[in-house]
């Protein structure tokens, strides 16, 4: 087992992102896991991302607050203890349209390694 503290998770900026603090709980790090890394996105009222899609699935898991995500012109309000799971390769946008900091877990599979 490997420990990681909530202290000493660091901070990552994530493309196409505004308004949010992303820190890095687990992955990328010696002994750490394997297949799959895991970060929070802190995201402030009016924050979001995208529109974009990305080559890999994620999972986003609402801890506090609630996130607005739009896929084809569809709105799905994400509330405290909901998730959902964003395949690869679809567009999607998000956004925080309340007035309280919306945090939320994101699992994503590590990136594909680049052909040598």
């Amino acid at each position: 087992m490997q420990v990681k503290r909530f202290a000493d998770a660091t901070p990552y900026e994530a493309p196409n992102h505004f308004g949010v603090v992303g820190l890095r709980l687990q992955g990328f790090e010696v002994g750490g896991p394997t297949n799959q890394w895991m970060g929070l996105s802190q995201f402030l009222p009016g924050g979001g991302a995208g529109p974009d899609a990305s080559s890999i699935e994620k999972v986003y898991f609402i801890v506090e607050g609630e996130m607005t995500v739009i896929i084809d012109g569809v709105e799905t309000t994400l509330v405290k203890f909901d998730s959902c799971t964003i395949p690869a390769g679809e567009v999607r946008k998000i956004e925080n349209r309340s007035n309280h900091t919306c945090t939320m877990l994101v699992v994503m599979p590590y990136p594909p390694k680049a052909a040598s």
